[in-house]
């Protein structure tokens, strides 16, 4: 029987992060919206996740941690995914519903989703087409059959990320050589920068997901663009730099700092973040974080959210579910520490020239790429 709810919202991405974060959130917000599921990577190894996230009794999120100082382990069943396809075996269906009943398109195609492809230069669809450009494809069917621009959602982990992928769009539609009109309707488009934020830590088979009580989808204002549901973890900000600023400086700052003192004591390799709060170096980490860093936010007049950010940063660390290896962490530790700390040393200085932080030096120091 073919399938007839409508499902205003398409979603690229099958990953456990997405269900245990966008797919929640459109499940449990208000209102409640119906999602279409998109395999883009045409994986055939992942047909059985495909096909469970479908079903009408939903899936489960489990979620597991501390907050606000209580012990969380709750289920949660999510309902939004109504229909699922893939863009290697039904490319015309999702044309088709792109054309009728798409308002939003949301992605999460991992870091390197944007990256262009050889095929990308193609004049018709290739499965083996980056992202942008099956999304060129899909935008362009819609406008040919003179539907209303649409409102694109992409999470993927970039800085500006409604930008970027708005920007490599247009190089495409450039390629291909739209007609002015064309380029104009893509940018009527509205896309969205966001940044979005939970650790989920493992998969349930054969869907679903467990993670962590934080969670965040932080959206940048534009005009024209709403939230795609009213819910406690999605938020509406002026402007995304003070949210990625705590999360960097912060939360990732802080995991790069333990590791430094962790590297120098030559300690445990299976250590786990959450044990090793308890131990020295997680004391000397969060004075730090109070010493060192708290001061460069208060400079730039953000010193209450930043309090606000560590105590919830620190319930995170705690979590006694989550098995977070500080090896992991670790690895990659010269471009983390040039990220993160180095950064953060230039930023506060932005605001305090003389702005002084000897242990974050000492490490910036030490840890500089070579």
């Amino acid at each position: 029987m073919p399938h007839t709810e409508k499902t205003p919202i398409i979603q690229f991405g099958t990953s456990r992060f997405l269900q245990a974060h966008a797919d929640l959130f459109l499940c449990e917000g208000t209102p409640a919206r119906a999602i279409t599921v998109v395999q883009s990577s045409g994986d055939p190894g992942r047909a059985a996740r495909l096909s469970a996230l479908a079903d009408p009794a939903g899936f489960p999120v489990r979620i597991r941690g501390i907050e606000n100082g209580r012990v969380i382990d709750e289920e949660h069943r999510v309902h939004s995914v109504r229909r699922t396809l893939s863009t290697a075996t039904d490319w015309p269906e999702l044309e088709n519903l792109v054309i009728d009943e798409a308002e939003i398109i949301l992605s999460n195609t991992g870091d390197n989703g944007f990256d262009p492809c050889p095929s990308d230069t193609s004049a018709k669809f290739d499965q083996a087409m980056s992202y942008p450009a099956k999304l060129y494809h899909l935008l362009s069917g819609r406008f040919l059959a003179a539907g209303t621009p649409l409102t694109i959602f992409p999470m993927e982990l970039i800085p500006e990320n409604g930008r970027v992928l708005r920007e490599r769009v247009l190089e495409i539609a450039r390629q291909q050589g739209a007609a002015p009109a064309h380029i104009d309707w893509l940018n009527a488009c509205l896309w969205a920068n966001s940044l979005v934020d939970r650790i989920v830590s493992e998969p349930i088979d054969p869907v679903g997901a467990v993670a962590e009580p934080y969670a965040l989808w932080a959206i940048e204002n534009q005009p024209g663009l709403t939230a795609p549901t009213v819910h406690s973890a999605i938020q509406m900000v002026d402007a995304l730099e003070a949210v990625e600023r705590l999360k960097l400086h912060i939360l990732n700052l802080g995991h790069t700092v333990l590791a430094s003192f962790w590297k120098d004591g030559v300690g445990n390799p299976d250590a786990l973040v959450r044990e090793l709060l308890r131990e020295p170096d997680g004391r000397r980490m969060r004075r730090v974080i109070e010493d060192e860093v708290l001061p460069g936010f208060a400079a730039h007049q953000m010193g209450e959210e930043a309090e606000e950010y560590l105590a919830t940063t620190l319930e995170r660390f705690s979590n006694p579910f989550l098995d977070h290896r500080i090896a992991d962490i670790a690895q990659n530790h010269p471009q983390k520490v040039a990220r993160r700390i180095t950064a953060f040393l230039a930023w506060a200085r932005t605001a305090d020239p003389g702005y002084c932080a000897p242990t974050l030096e000492k490490i910036a120091a030490e840890g500089a790429p070579s």
